[in-house]
């Protein structure tokens, strides 16, 4: 009797392509720094998230100082959905897109 056959989980992995980075995007805001509660209606933009992946191009230019894990600020308007978890926080982001990375001064 064939011993029964095991199928093995293959896990499927996201690589950005070209001059673009992979970008998990932050939690929408429910309330503002003041205090005030935001109807669920209303849609402001998040456009902070975090870097997941970086394509090779942007890992061996000097001219984009992004890590993967950083905290960046990034225009969505190119930004492209990636329908890969139940959340649709995952965005493909090309990397001109991406204005501002978050560092803590270390003294």
């Amino acid at each position: 009797m064939p011993a029964p056959s095991r199928k093995t989980q293959t896990l499927e992995t996201v690589e950005p392509l070209g001059a673009r980075v992979l970008i998990r995007k932050d939690e929408d805001k429910k309330q503002t720094k003041a205090g005030l509660h935001l109807p669920d209606k209303i849609e402001i933009p998040t456009i902070t998230g975090r870097v997941i992946t970086i394509s090779s191009q942007i890992e061996s230019d000097d001219d984009y100082p992004i890590n993967n894990y950083d905290r960046v600020l990034f225009n969505p308007k190119n930004a492209i959905p990636v329908d890969f978890e139940g959340d649709n926080r995952l965005f493909v982001v090309p990397v001109e897109d991406v204005v501002a990375v978050f560092r803590k001064d270390s003294e």
